[in-house]
């Protein structure tokens, strides 16, 4: 049985991370965690940071919501106001603790100090540091995962050290290098 882990906007910004994250849930590693805030955030910097049409934007969220039908967690809004992170995080704690994730994977590890999150049973973890663990747990399921992204990465096709490049500039370096002396 994989465990709920609730993914932030940053987690998700990176066509190339995410789609890393997302087929690691595939392989049941874990069960990915969204809410509608984090959708929306997620196309807002899609359109703004990524420069992605507002079309395409929608696609993709479509696309993670129809593959992972279960993951968008709803009735945590009455619970936003309790929680005691970063304020621009609140949503995203209370998302998590509605739905009894066990872990919030983001980028901003220091909007969730350690207190916080203590009283959930929750730990706030770095993408890299959760897809090592990942491989560390289930390094024969990651590899599967990562092979069947780089088989769907046809037209331009990519190879192995590009798609490793491609995590490294993501902000997964560490799990990137692991798996680059895996060969």
């Amino acid at each position: 049985m994989s465990f709920p882990a609730l993914l932030d906007t940053n987690a998700l910004f990176s066509a190339t991370l995410s789609d890393t994250l997302l087929r690691c849930a595939e392989e049941e590693l874990f069960n990915p965690l969204w809410s509608l805030d984090i959708l929306q955030e997620l196309q807002r910097v899609l359109i703004r940071k990524a420069g992605l049409p507002a079309d395409k934007a929608q696609r993709r969220i479509n696309r993670m919501q129809a593959a992972f039908p279960t993951a968008q967690v709803k009735g945590y809004e009455s619970l936003i106001q309790a929680m005691v992170c970063d304020a621009k995080d609140r949503h995203v704690l209370a998302a998590a603790v509605k739905a009894g994730a066990q872990v919030i994977v983001t980028f901003n590890l220091r909007d969730f100090p350690p207190s916080s999150v203590a009283a959930f049973g929750l730990d706030v973890v770095t993408p890299d540091s959760f897809l090592q663990d990942q491989l560390d747990l289930h390094p024969d399921r990651v590899h599967r995962a990562v092979g069947k992204q780089l088989e769907a990465y046809q037209h331009p096709r990519l190879t192995r050290d590009e798609l490793l490049n491609r995590l490294e500039r993501a902000g997964v370096s560490v799990f990137a290098e692991t798996l680059g002396a895996e060969r």
